[in-house]
């Protein structure tokens, strides 16, 4: 049996999530996949053959393999917008959908390795934005497999041939008619989170003063005249300047007092909002806002309502201490 010493397979985990995330669409299916592929590599690390390939290939094509095994029977995770047309301010916003049903957002930290080219990385976080998973959910696993390993990774088509034990041309194949479906898609384009500059980040700190204190008029001003705004797990989403406004003015105010702590999800820049409420005056989880720049101003802003389980995975803390008294 080889030396245990010989293979380090932790030092692959993040980029590993980052694939298996782009073939899910679920962070916490990625956190089992990721997981499940070093524990299987590991107990079989005496069947690695360097002569045959290397680790890394080894392991993408055991985390292959799991991925399509749970995409076997699994529904297409999805967006807001691919579940219908926008709505209409107004009170109902429908039936929440199972967690199943939707696109999650993913931590940087668990999908980009850090450092590296700067540019490789721009590219990179365009890869896991919301909109560019939703767009690979529609193809089919091996399909989506495919246009992975090979646009986004930059895999040669006999590498990836072996990888999926089938031959060059069905590559080529497989290749041509996922980017086919993906232009059918038409994924809007991004203005990526690595460009941030002063004014984006002043931009940002506008939104969240605003937010605090519930600002509806500033707050609109920020946004883009087409942005969108969406609250899963319902299915109701709004898009355009003047809908969202109506919106937010119709709901009272429920976001007053609330504090936002910055992170980042899916390549963009995200908030972690808290309200107030809690015991002691504490600051309770209450949602975690993804939000994507458009012409230089705030695009899109999806609002993940599931902050029990987000939360945790994002390292946020469990509430916020109220603020001291002067």
């Amino acid at each position: 049996m080889r030396d245990s010493g010989e293979i380090d397979l932790e030092r692959f985990r993040v980029e590993l999530g980052g694939y298996c995330y782009r073939m899910l669409g679920s962070a916490f299916e990625t956190e089992d996949a990721v997981q499940e592929t070093l524990v299987r590599a590991w107990r079989n690390r005496d069947r690695f053959d360097p002569a045959r390939g290397t680790l890394r290939s080894w392991l993408y094509g055991i985390a292959t393999n799991i991925c399509l095994d749970m995409l076997r029977s699994a529904q297409r995770r999805a967006r807001a917008m691919d579940l219908g047309p926008s709505a209409q301010a107004g009170p109902d916003i429908g039936a929440p959908l199972p967690p199943s049903a939707w696109l999650e957002p993913i931590p940087d930290g668990r999908a980009l390795p850090a450092g590296g080219d700067p540019a490789e990385l721009a590219a990179r976080r365009e890869t896991i934005r919301l909109a560019f998973v939703a767009a690979l959910q529609h193809l089919p696993p091996r399909q989506r497999a495919v246009l992975i390993l090979r646009d986004v990774l930059s895999w040669k088509a006999d590498e990836v041939a072996r990888l999926l034990d089938t031959t060059v041309a069905s590559v080529t194949s497989a290749l041509q008619r996922a980017r086919e479906t993906l232009k059918t898609l038409d994924v809007p384009p991004a203005e990526p989170f690595a460009s941030m500059d002063r004014a984006r980040r002043r931009l940002l700190a506008r939104y969240c003063e605003a937010f605090e204190r519930y600002d509806v008029e500033t707050l609109v001003s920020l946004l883009h005249e087409d942005a969108t705004m969406s609250m899963p797990p319902f299915p109701w989403w709004l898009r355009g300047r003047g809908e969202i406004r109506r919106a937010l003015l119709a709901a009272g105010r429920p976001c007053e007092g609330a504090r936002l702590v910055p992170t980042a999800a899916n390549g963009s820049p995200a908030f972690a909002q808290y309200r107030p409420g809690g015991p002691d005056g504490r600051f309770e989880p209450f949602a975690l806002i993804v939000i994507e720049f458009s012409g230089g101003l705030i695009g899109e802003t999806t609002t993940y309502l599931d902050a029990a389980r987000l939360f945790p995975l994002f390292g946020l803390p469990a509430a916020l201490e109220p603020p001291a008294v002067r």
